[in-house]
């Protein structure tokens, strides 16, 4: 057993953020921060299967960035159907019998179209009436949608992958798997979220499903940690993608760092939680926000 005291040599940075050993599973990783995600760990020899509903947009992922020196799999699939939840864990089992090292749960949707002051402008806050007419044209469906993508998902896909990430933390000695949910820093902020209600409530909601997630696999080894960004370009706000899979979108931003968020900024944060660095962190929160929750009111 390790005493935990290191030569220089175990201190280098391509040994604390190794992920060469890792097979990971990333949802909703043909887009957006999942991609960013995606890239991060193949650009260090990971093995990443990406799941979406799109095939054909996985596919362009696996041909444009395959590169190397890891490699992409696509893996169509609807983590918000737990049926194909259920089905996605056994197909992962037969693909990888000695199981994976990494779940990042990364799909989600904001469904706040009806109330969001960027489409619909914003309601005199001093006007109860006005408050009540704007936020009551959201919809049930929206909400359930939010909820069910989310929040749900995430849930089912920890529970129906937690026997793969337990056997794949045994094949490195030293080494526990561990699942990274993708939040936000909308779960955290207290205010209206630009009128994107049931987007922030599912996002506050999915970080303390973490939490509890983390509580209950604790004897299985397998550890669960939260990535909670700021703006990043994504097509939830930025729009549609590009032929690369990416989206453009205006990078100032109020927050202390000027910018919204690079592709980079999300790298360094994957590679932290999922590397052997990482190995004493548990129900842990990396906001990597631009310092925007120490401007503005948030519950961190």
């Amino acid at each position: 057993m390790s005493t935990g005291k290191a030569s220089n040599q175990d201190l280098k940075a391509s040994k604390l953020f190794d992920v060469s050993h890792i097979t990971a599973i990333v949802t909703g990783g043909g887009t957006g921060i999942g991609l960013m995600i995606t890239q991060a760990l193949v650009a260090n020899g990971a093995k990443v299967y990406i799941t979406g509903r799109r095939e054909e947009m996985l596919e362009t992922v696996v041909e444009q960035y395959s590169t190397g020196p890891g490699s992409i799999h696509a893996l169509s699939g609807d983590v918000s159907d737990k049926s194909d939840v259920e089905r996605l864990a056994k197909e992962m089992a037969s693909k990888e019998p000695k199981g994976i090292q990494l779940l990042v749960n990364n799909a989600g949707i904001a469904r706040d179209q009806n109330t969001q002051f960027s489409k619909n402008g914003q309601p005199e806050m001093s006007d109860p009436e006005a408050i009540s007419t704007h936020f009551m044209k959201s919809p049930p469906e929206s909400w359930e949608d939010t909820f069910r993508t989310n929040v749900t998902a995430g849930f089912y896909m920890s529970m129906a992958f937690l026997p793969l990430l337990a056997k794949g933390g045994e094949v490195v000695p030293g080494y526990t798997s561990s699942v990274v949910n993708v939040s936000s820093i909308s779960g955290a902020m207290k205010g209206s979220s630009g009128g994107q209600f049931a987007y922030a409530s599912s996002k506050a909601a999915f970080t303390h499903l973490s939490r509890m997630l983390a509580t209950t696999f604790a004897q299985t080894k397998v550890r669960v940690n939260v990535i909670a960004p700021g703006i990043f370009p994504s097509e939830m706000t930025g729009g549609e993608s590009g032929e690369d899979n990416k989206t453009e979108m205006d990078m100032e931003s109020s927050n202390p760092a000027g910018r919204k968020g690079f592709d980079s900024d999300m790298a360094a944060s994957i590679l932290f939680l999922a590397g052997p660095g990482a190995l004493f962190y548990n129900e842990q929160i990396v906001y990597p926000d631009g310092g925007v929750t120490l401007v503005q009111p948030a519950a961190k």
